[in-house]
């Protein structure tokens, strides 16, 4: 009896040993864990970490309602500057940290390989700022878009240019040139040639030109430009080759009567790098910013004051509340779907339908078959003494805000 007594507790004791290492072990997954995939390092890192600050607002404001699911919700990062690096931080995310899913980013060929690199491993990928229409339109099955595409913030620059622009300059589209300049990514290009399409459908004339973003020398871009003499130059890059297209217009006498920038060039980055006298005037097709009107975007104000005491200063860009919105509609689906499982997170997306002017940049949510959130808009903005201010739609002003003269003389 003694020697079954002894065997019994024996037994005993490691049962309960293994299940105190489960409840350890349980405890100390009870994180849902986001991986972040974005330029933590090198050129782009300053928007990474900003469109990460976004993320981190949204986390701690569900984690004070309790999180999701049950679980308190934690970021980690995974550091990517090229598509090869996507795929390498994916990798460890998931298999060394355990993540439940993954979002980003602020570079769509980043993107275009995390998330790939997530279907692979069985997780789902939540994009809120990449911007190309293939990342949709691959139809990636764990793949869904919360914030706007290339389409969307091509269709809001030719509205810059026919609802803004062409007005000022008084003139008909038929007798309107637009020079379309655009960095030659997947990025780029399809801001550009759905530009193209839509101002040759109003009847505006267009010259299309294609430049590296890695270019160290732009000079040629302007010079072609300037030879053509267009009423309106439009151009989509990235910080790097706008900066350095608008410092070479600026030494080479490139002033059109109107000039647009879509992506980019919204920043103190281009501010300190062009100077704030040049760069007056020009509008930029921008993410909604912290200052728009309430009654555009309800609750930007405070997303601003949750900022600013939480970083000690303004935003870097407008890219921080584009993600922070991205992932509350990320946090909302999960909750929706019950699951972070990626069949149900996009079939919870799929069903959700809100108004424009739900949240907090103006967007809604209601998804197409390709996974993109149709009801997220850019706004326009425009360089005004140094500042950005949101101009168009009328419904994003802020008081006091009007648009100011183009300044190109």
């Amino acid at each position: 009896m003694s020697t079954l007594w002894t065997r019994l507790r024996v037994l005993t004791a490691a049962v309960l040993t293994g299940g105190a290492v489960l409840a350890t072990g349980a405890a100390l997954a009870q994180d849902l864990k986001i991986g972040v995939v974005n330029p933590f390092s090198g050129g782009m890192a300053l928007y990474g970490d900003e469109m990460t600050r976004g993320y981190e607002i949204a986390v701690a404001q569900a984690n004070a309602g309790g999180g999701v699911l049950g679980r308190k919700i934690a970021l980690v990062r995974g550091s990517a500057t090229n598509p090869q690096e996507a795929i390498a931080a994916v990798e460890q995310l998931v298999g060394r940290d355990k993540v439940d899913l993954l979002s980003g980013t602020y570079v769509t060929a980043i993107s275009n390989a995390a998330s790939e690199a997530a279907l692979n491993n069985g997780k789902l990928y939540w994009e809120t700022n990449a911007l190309a229409r293939d990342l949709t339109d691959r139809g990636l099955p764990n793949f869904a878009r919360s914030g706007p595409d290339s389409r969307s913030f091509a269709q809001r620059s030719v509205e810059g240019v026919l609802q803004l622009a062409i007005p000022k300059l008084g003139k008909a589209p038929k007798d309107t040139r637009v020079w379309i300049e655009h960095e030659d990514s997947a990025f780029g290009t399809s801001i550009a040639k759905e530009q193209e399409r839509l101002l040759k459908a109003a009847g505006v004339g267009t010259t299309l030109s294609a430049h590296s973003a890695r270019a160290i020398d732009l000079s040629d871009s302007i010079l072609r430009a300037k030879n053509a003499n267009p009423d309106i130059w439009l151009s989509t890059g990235y910080v790097t080759d706008h900066n350095l297209l608008l410092r070479t217009a600026r030494e080479q006498g490139f002033r059109p009567k109107a000039m647009i920038l879509t992506g980019t060039g919204d920043t103190f980055e281009t501010r300190d790098a062009v100077g704030k006298d040049f760069l007056d005037g020009i509008l930029l097709v921008s993410y909604p910013r912290g200052d728009i009107g309430e009654a555009y975007g309800p609750g930007a104000g405070a997303f601003l004051k949750a900022y600013r005491e939480k970083y000690g200063r303004d935003p870097i860009a407008p890219q921080a509340m584009s993600a922070f919105v991205g992932l509350k509609i990320l946090i909302e689906t999960i909750a929706a779907a019950k699951s972070t499982e990626y069949e149900k997170v996009i079939a919870a997306a799929a069903k959700m339908d809100k108004p424009f002017g739900t949240y907090e940049t103006g967007y809604g949510v209601k998804y197409d078959e390709t996974m993109q959130n149709t009801r997220a808009l850019p706004v326009i903005a425009q360089w005004q003494g140094g500042d950005v201010r949101a101009v168009y739609p009328k419904e994003a002003l802020a008081p006091g805000v009007t648009m100011i003269d183009l300044g190109r003389k």
